[in-house]
């Protein structure tokens, strides 16, 4: 039987943030972590905000980051279902470094030339499922078909869904810790709030070029 009072790590970092990093801590940890690949298919879930879909699967594991645990609104339906659980909020430098970040990957994975993903790129990538990607820009940021890497939206939404997560949880600040991969320091800050004694002196660098 599940218990709601089990142990429960969620990264609620938006992806290009050290997210990957981060499960690198949980797994050294010996943290079961959820199946990322099957967690990812739950984006349309998302896109209809069917967050009980999402909460059924987080049952299966310890720990979770990425998809759909990353995406905005996400935490509180988590935060409500797992009242014991913590939140790992991962953040960049600045905004422009997280936005030239994921643009850059993108542009990498689904791209033919050098300019950020088309529409018809976005709607035929076969990651996970196709349509996936497009599924991810466009309900997520909500930019336009002609301008699916719009800078302005792209930073507007990451820094709502940072500055809303630290809101939500000024009153539980135990809760959430901000994180940011690049500090050394955060590294212990990290451990400590999870309670585990470090295994390094600085965070594992870890990179997976699967992850969207």
């Amino acid at each position: 039987m599940f218990r709601k009072n089990r142990e429960k790590i969620f990264c609620i970092g938006f992806n290009k943030t050290g997210t990957t990093t981060i499960e690198k801590v949980l797994k050294d940890f010996n943290m079961k972590l959820g199946d990322q690949a099957e967690a990812e298919r739950l984006m349309p879930q998302w896109c209809e905000r069917d967050f009980n879909s999402i909460v059924n699967y987080a049952k299966s594991a310890t720990a979770f980051q990425d998809i759909p645990f990353s995406l905005p609104y996400t935490f509180i339906a988590l935060d409500q279902n797992f009242p014991n659980a913590k939140f790992i909020l991962t953040v960049r430098d600045n905004d422009d470094q997280w936005y030239n970040s994921i643009v850059k990957f993108h542009t990498k994975l689904w791209s033919v030339g050098d300019n950020p993903p088309t529409v018809h790129e976005l709607k035929n990538a076969t990651y996970r499922y196709k349509g996936l990607a497009y599924d991810y820009i466009k309900h997520v940021f909500n930019t336009p078909d002609d301008d699916m890497y719009n800078k302005t939206l792209l930073i507007k939404k990451y820094t709502a869904h940072n500055d809303f997560a630290i809101d939500y949880f000024r009153v539980k600040s135990d809760k959430l810790i901000v994180i940011n991969a690049s500090k050394k320091k955060d590294y212990f800050r990290l451990c400590n709030f999870l309670k585990k004694e470090p295994l390094y002196d600085d965070f594992p660098w870890e990179n997976k070029t699967a992850e969207i």
